[in-house]
């Protein structure tokens, strides 16, 4: 009964209409980012209207997110790795290597986990002081994300499942999952900051309950699947030919979103440099808001990943291009009209989370001229490495990431940045890094297309008459 009711959440992707299953597929990935989103928006505009210290409580909780994604993103590529091996695997037919990946992945993340906690809690304050964090900000920092490290178990658990989840087109029941712990998260976050006026820690405290929820829940659901996606608890370890090939894609994935991740804390320690409260609570009321236009990025990109991942394991080169074509039009289209909407709305919505606060709205709107309003350029670029990895090369797009996003940034805070030192001069940087990386992607693509997928179409050909062989004999 259990297998049957799972079996209505997969997808196949290998046949039938792409347009529509592009879209069943994203839209579910869509709301579960903006649903989480939502939820870390409550975190920041209930600090921002209980706290003691509102703009500095802001400040504390919005942004982090720099160093957040630094410490996680190895390991968020990583689950990457794990969801294109698992749907290689899948299109291909290879069900016995499914099980053993999963059981690889889950006990990764756990290990891993674990170790950022530690890692967490005893070096997060050099890590702000290294980011310039202000002196009126930095012990509120330093208590937020103590608590929230405490939660990376939980956090790299889900994220890890639900990737799995992915691999074979169930999108459904991550969000639901997801929406459950997000709905303790506000909970909490009225009981502790409103109630018992724990201001951030409270905050933390309930990010990291939800975290260990939605954990808890993407481990149940595996535990009730049938067949090869099946988690048996008790037999949780880690094989070194799934880890291989997971680390062989995941790495430099996650190696890539390290680097942005540094170039990011770069900015944004060359934005502490003012030493002005109002614009880091600005920046970061329009960092949340900028990642609710990026949700429906995330939602395409992984799209892109699965389906190039699934069709190319299965040897349909010209569904993969079909795949390219339409995740790249969805993408263009809702990050412009998801970007100006929100620019256009943003003195509003940047009130949210700083009330009455003129001096830092002002200072988000002027960072989302330059980000929300050229958004799609970023989608183009995530499209482009994803569609890499959905087809094995994981290593191009972190070098060229690298080089057209991390190096670019890091070379404009040292030369333009301190000749037109403004806020501004920073925010450019991000359009011209997107320009030249998805520039960049495009020809790598179209270079590496006609080798990968007359490769495939060998291997494929070999399957074929290996399993017309096996038909014979058991005949």
């Amino acid at each position: 009964m259990i297998g049957r009711r799972s079996k209505q959440y997969e997808m196949d992707m290998c046949s039938g209409s792409l347009a529509g299953k592009i879209l069943l597929f994203s839209l579910p990935l869509m709301l579960s980012s903006l649903l989480q989103l939502l939820f870390n928006a409550a975190d920041v505009i209930v600090v921002g209207r209980y706290a003691a210290m509102p703009t500095q409580a802001v400040a504390a909780v919005g942004s982090n997110g720099a160093l957040i994604n630094l410490t996680i993103n190895l390991f968020m590529g990583i689950s990457v790795g794990a969801n294109v091996v698992v749907a290689q695997d899948l299109g291909a037919g290879r069900g016995e290597r499914v099980g053993r990946s999963i059981e690889t992945a889950i006990t990764l993340a756990l290990v891993s986990g674990f170790a950022l906690s530690v890692f967490g809690v005893i070096c997060v304050r050099q890590l702000l002081e290294w980011m310039s964090c202000p002196a009126d900000v930095i012990d509120l920092s330093t208590q937020y994300m103590r608590i929230y490290f405490v939660g990376m178990p939980g956090n790299l658990v889900y994220n890890f499942g639900a990737a799995l989840l992915r691999a074979k087109g169930d999108t459904q029941r991550p969000l639901s999952y997801l929406t459950a712990a997000g709905v303790i998260n506000v909970i909490l976050n009225l009981i502790l900051v409103i109630g018992l006026h724990l201001d951030v820690a409270g905050v933390a405290i309930a990010t990291v309950v939800s975290q260990y929820v939605s954990a808890a829940l993407v481990v149940w659901c595996l535990t009730k699947e049938s067949g090869p996606f099946h988690l048996d608890l008790r037999q949780l370890k880690m094989e070194k030919a799934a880890l291989v090939r997971m680390m062989r894609i995941g790495v430099p994935a996650g190696f890539q979103g390290t680097l942005f991740s540094i170039s990011n804390v770069i900015i944004q320690s060359a934005l502490n440099s003012f030493g002005n409260s109002a614009l880091i609570a600005g920046t970061s009321a329009s960092a949340s808001i900028e990642m609710f236009v990026y949700s429906s990025d995330n939602a395409i990109s992984q799209a892109a990943l699965t389906f190039v991942s699934q069709n190319y394991g299965a040897g349909k080169c010209r569904r993969v291009d079909r795949a390219v074509v339409l995740c790249t039009v969805y993408m263009v289209v809702f990050q412009l009209v998801f970007g100006n909407l929100a620019y256009f709305f943003g003195a509003s919505l940047a009130g949210l989370y700083v009330p009455g606060q003129e001096e830092a709205i002002s200072f988000a709107v002027a960072r989302m001229a330059f980000l929300l309003r050229l958004q799609f350029l970023n989608g183009t670029m995530d499209i482009g490495a994803s569609v890499l990895r959905g087809l094995g090369c994981s290593f191009s797009p972190m070098v060229v990431t690298l080089i057209g996003v991390c190096v670019f940034r890091v070379f404009w805070v040292y030369t333009v940045f301190p000749v037109v030192h403004t806020p501004e001069s920073l925010y450019i940087s991000y359009p011209i890094s997107w320009t030249v990386t998805t520039v960049v992607l495009l020809v790598i693509f179209l270079v590496l297309r006609k080798k990968l997928y007359a490769r495939m179409q060998r291997l494929t050909s070999v399957r074929t008459a290996e399993s017309d062989l096996s038909d014979g004999g058991n005949g």
